[in-house]
């Protein structure tokens, strides 16, 4: 990790379509178009790649945060309007798609944990990043759906894969058979979301629950993150990599802080960033 993100906290006055924000150990990648709905432009899939990687290198960032500004939408989705200028040829189509799927693996593939909190729509392309995330806490306004079938398009498979992952098979070809929108608590109640707060208290949640995070050794939830993507992916024993990962935690300063900090009664104060 080669710095640290200066706190910067301007959602106020901020005129960039997605920006990044930090405050303490949490970063804020935020959807900031709220007279559309926080619409997914072409130059905001682009952009969020950049942001994701920020965030990685930055030494002071333990917990990802995305979500939207104002409290109508998380994101309504990709910004229809630029479908028949960007994605109305096969060409134009590639591009964008190859757009979207880069930012949802940049989401994926992050070390850091990621948190989706969710005011409102979540809606297409704005559900897609938000499953691509760790979790998902939606206020109780959530309205959640994924809807390729009401214009003519199919879903991508790594896109696919995520959805199946968190609700199963049949619950998956509901949401993407009919398009219809499901509210919080039966997004709940499958499984696409993880938690359900009043929109007053959503943020003060969501933020305590990633301090939770950031208290922890980052080696072991880091750890904890990429074995988990490997056993989704299909593994069911270490890789040579994942097992030097697991015995190199035992020699790291974090372990012995965590044994010392255990036996002494205190809290433990990790290193590892």
């Amino acid at each position: 990790m080669s710095k640290n993100l200066e706190a910067y906290s301007g959602e106020k006055t901020c005129s960039e379509p997605v920006y990044l924000k930090v405050e303490g150990d949490i970063a804020y990648i935020c959807f900031n178009r709220p007279e559309k709905r926080n619409a997914l432009s072409y130059d905001i899939w682009l952009r969020i790649p950049q942001l994701v990687d920020e965030c990685e290198q930055a030494a002071n960032v333990k917990v990802i945060i995305f979500k939207g500004t104002g409290t109508a939408a998380f994101s309504a989705g990709a910004d229809i309007s630029e479908f028949k200028s960007l994605r109305y040829t096969a060409e134009g189509a590639e591009k964008y798609n190859k757009a979207t799927m880069i930012a949802e693996k940049a989401i994926m593939d992050a070390s850091k944990p990621t948190i989706a909190m969710i005011k409102g729509y979540c809606v297409g392309g704005g559900c897609e990043i938000a499953v691509a995330c760790d979790f998902r806490f939606s206020d109780d306004n959530g309205r959640f759906g994924i809807t390729p079938a009401k214009l003519g398009l199919v879903y991508n498979t790594p896109g696919t894969k995520n959805l199946v992952d968190l609700v199963g098979p049949a619950k998956a070809k509901d949401i993407l058979y009919t398009g219809r929108l499901m509210d919080a608590d039966e997004a709940y109640r499958i499984g696409l979301i993880d938690r359900i707060y009043p929109t007053e208290s959503i943020n003060e949640e969501t933020l305590k629950y990633a301090e939770l995070i950031c208290r922890n050794a980052q080696l072991s939830v880091r750890g904890s993150k990429k074995i988990i993507h490997e056993v989704l992916a299909g593994a069911v024993e270490d890789s040579p990599e994942t097992a030097q990962m697991v015995i190199d935690s035992f020699i790291s300063e974090d372990y012995r802080e965590g044994v010392h900090s255990f036996l002494e009664k205190r809290k433990p104060i990790f290193k590892y960033s």
